[in-house]
């Protein structure tokens, strides 16, 4: 016979939690189904998930989880998971917990079991405020896409069926914030405030590209900067050396120095800007597999292109710059710099995301450039 788990029951659903690797390869493989007949959706790499929820994954050094799947009739029909972030509860006070890497049918009954069984347990480690979707925290992917679904999305930002919102709602969830996406032609008109800034401080910055010689000491450079421009930003939890350098790794093989850039102010770093090639648009087409040729394919971006879209994960400018022209133009400066992405690797356009909705200093300046909003995210929020 086989023994009832306890959780959650609904006519029909049953919730697991992810116990063995078997379990865990069916909590990375429910996206295929769920995404079975989007056009716009992306597979992942499983080796990569693989990774991401593995021990080696350096958020576990700070934050615990589980995994939970939705069974109706023995078929699995939806997920969630349940984070607690120590360095999030330092920041913003022990009540806090998050929820994340939710996919489900569109189905009220299959999502209230997920949430129910994923708040029991962070009522259990005494959270009263819950937020997400988070895979894992904030500095991954985050929030459930709630506008622009005609675009597939680019490499490190996640995608969602229409219902999600709707399902979330249905739970009690709210909207906490919403983080936009921008898009911008490489081939745009600098505009004159742009120019007449840039030539004002031209002699007191200096624009260079990533030291590769001395990478581990960049990377650094580039956490402290991130750390100290993000600080005071909604919902911040600061990158740790560890996550940096996992983040290093990739960027040192699948990134060319001249799309990680770095402003000096008197010789001193006080703003940079990491862009990436979209590798979705070569995922798309390995529907998960690396091997056997998907690799090489990944390395030979690096030397010759091989894609026409990129993404700015990473920026910042030193907060004592923040609302001063000279940080603008540390801004316009570092933003200008994706333009020599298309000039290496053939690339035409790009997205810069994500951006809180109300950082309007940075928004006023992508509108400046001729960018345009062209998908929206929304994090949601619910006292347990």
């Amino acid at each position: 016979m086989k023994k009832k788990i306890s959780g959650p029951h609904f006519p029909e659903v049953i919730v697991r939690p992810v116990r063995s690797y078997r379990e865990m390869g069916i909590f990375i493989d429910i996206p295929w189904s769920i995404y079975a007949d989007d056009p716009m959706w992306v597979p992942p790499l499983r080796l990569e998930r693989r990774l991401h929820f593995s021990r080696f994954n350096p958020f576990f050094k700070h934050g615990k989880w589980q995994a939970w799947i939705a069974y109706r009739d023995d078929q699995p029909v939806g997920r969630i998971s349940a984070q607690i972030d120590q360095l999030h509860r330092e920041r913003y006070g022990g009540h806090t917990g998050h929820f994340g890497l939710f996919e489900c049918i569109d189905d009220k009954e299959v999502s209230a079991a997920l949430f129910q069984m994923a708040e029991a347990w962070l009522g259990a480690e005494q959270t009263r405020h819950v937020t997400g979707p988070f895979n894992l925290s904030i500095n991954q992917e985050c929030g459930i896409l709630v506008d622009g679904f005609d675009k597939p999305p680019v490499v490190m930002m996640p995608h969602s069926r229409r219902w999600y919102g709707r399902l979330l709602e249905e739970q009690g969830y709210q909207q906490a914030k919403d983080l936009l996406a921008y898009w911008i032609e490489l081939d745009f008109k600098v505009p004159r405030l742009m120019d007449a800034l840039i030539g004002k401080f031209a002699d007191q910055v200096h624009l260079r590209t990533l030291r590769r010689d001395k990478f581990n000491e960049e990377l650094e450079v580039l956490r402290d900067i991130f750390n100290d421009a993000w600080s005071e930003n909604w919902g911040f939890v600061p990158f740790t050396q560890a996550e940096f350098a996992e983040l290093g790794a990739s960027l040192r093989l699948l990134v060319p120095d001249d799309c990680i850039q770095i402003a000096e102010v008197d010789g001193v770093p006080a703003a940079f800007m990491v862009a990436l090639p979209n590798l979705n648009e070569i995922f798309a087409e390995l529907n998960g597999h690396l091997f056997p040729f998907g690799w090489t394919r990944l390395v030979r971006i690096r030397s010759r292109g091989g894609v026409r879209t990129g993404r700015i994960p990473l920026m910042g400018v030193r907060r004592r710059f923040h609302n001063t022209p000279l940080g603008m133009a540390l801004a316009f400066m570092v933003i200008d710099a994706p333009r020599e992405l298309g000039r290496v690797m053939g690339v035409k356009a790009m997205e810069l995301s994500w951006i809180l909705e109300d950082n309007k200093p940075m928004r006023a300046i992508l509108d400046s450039l001729g960018c345009r909003e062209y998908k929206r995210y929304r994090i949601y929020q619910k006292m347990l």
